[in-house]
């Protein structure tokens, strides 16, 4: 086969998991591809089988990997470390891409210059993920601030290999979930330059997975550690503080915050409402302007956790913070923040217009 532009790699666990329908959506691109999927932990025999003839494309290898540990940064980053084309690309192993999504990715690098290219997502059953709440129309010159790129966490799309081997990213070793925190978000400062093909081909996020490792509830504590993780970078810490700010306001919504949420049926417990707290003053400590652009459910909410609330009360209160479109989710304590551009009514403005 022809050198690859793209190498793209796909991480399976067990041969349970559909991973033909993944590859076959990479190998359906006029662009030369190689896609390597890589056997974390699981015999190759099965997963060839599973694939079938496309085992046998010559665009196609199978990688064994084994190291033990239940998080798919290690299958992932040995997929990245052994890639030789100028772009990478990550896969998982229940989503698929539109046909022509790489095409189109490379299209629009090729006329922006960008090093990193974000794909338009959506679920299996249609829904449209609408991150990043970018500019309207904004395909090009993506700023991490200005586009609020920190809210895509996972690093999909076209990745230029140089620029992570420059910046020197990987995905965060050890972690179960949220091991692309940190990569992506210090890719989408650090880039030299970023595109949004935003008309473009989709990256489908898959359904079919009996038991996806990022929705299984864990103990809080272990579900903040990429936070703690991403504000001890001193490649975070030493930003500008528009970053930092823009960064945090991120984590706080859609990681402290949304801990509460998501354990609406579990409960909290003592350790979990103290790990919610030590992670809220973590992200606060690395940008404290960020408590001016929440919303007043937002805030409410975060004060709760540091008082020690009880379950009951933060879970009322988490209620009311996902009461969209009620004035006390719109505005921030403040009105005369309330059009900054973290503050509610511009960055829901924005998600729409993703849609």
């Amino acid at each position: 086969m022809n050198e690859p532009e793209v190498d793209v790699v796909v991480a399976v666990h067990t041969p349970e998991r559909r991973v033909e329908r993944a590859v076959l959506s990479v190998v359906l691109t006029e662009a030369p591809v190689r896609v390597t999927v890589v056997c974390h932990g699981t015999p190759l025999e099965p997963i060839a089988e599973r694939l079938g003839v496309l085992a046998e494309d010559p665009r196609v290898r199978l990688l064994p990997f084994a190291d033990g540990v239940p998080s798919p940064a290690g299958p992932f980053n040995a997929g990245l470390d052994a890639a030789t084309a100028p772009w990478v690309s990550v896969l998982g192993s229940d989503d698929v891409l539109e046909v022509g999504a790489i095409d189109s990715w490379l299209a629009l690098a090729a006329r922006t210059g960008a090093e990193a290219v974000l794909p338009r997502l959506r679920h299996a059953a249609g829904a449209v993920v609408p991150t990043p709440p970018a500019r309207p129309r904004r395909t090009r010159g993506l700023d991490l601030v200005r586009d609020r790129l920190a809210y895509r966490t996972a690093p999909l799309g076209l990745l230029s290999r140089a620029a992570l081997d420059r910046l020197g990213l990987r995905m965060t070793p050890g972690l179960p979930s949220g091991e692309d925190l940190a990569p992506s978000t210090l890719l989408w400062a650090g880039a030299r330059g970023v595109a949004f093909d935003r008309r473009g081909p989709a990256y489908v996020i898959g359904a079919d997975a009996a038991e996806r490792v990022t929705l299984t509830v864990r103990p809080v504590a272990d579900d903040l550690v990429p936070v703690l993780d991403l504000v001890a970078r001193p490649e975070l810490r030493d930003a500008d503080a528009r970053v930092r700010a823009a960064v945090a306001a991120k984590l706080v919504r859609i990681h402290v915050l949304a801990a509460v949420h998501n354990r609406r049926t579990t409960g909290l417990d003592d350790a979990d409402r103290a790990a919610l707290a030590a992670g809220a003053d973590a992200v606060v400590a690395l940008a404290p302007t960020v408590l001016d652009v929440l919303s007043r459910a937002e805030r409410d909410l975060l004060d709760a956790i540091a008082a020690g609330a009880t379950t009951e009360q933060l879970a009322r209160l988490s209620d009311r913070r996902r009461r969209h479109g009620t004035p006390a989710t719109l505005v921030p304590r403040d009105l005369r923040r309330a059009l900054a551009r973290e503050a509610p009514l511009r960055l829901m403005a924005a998600s729409v217009l993703v849609r």
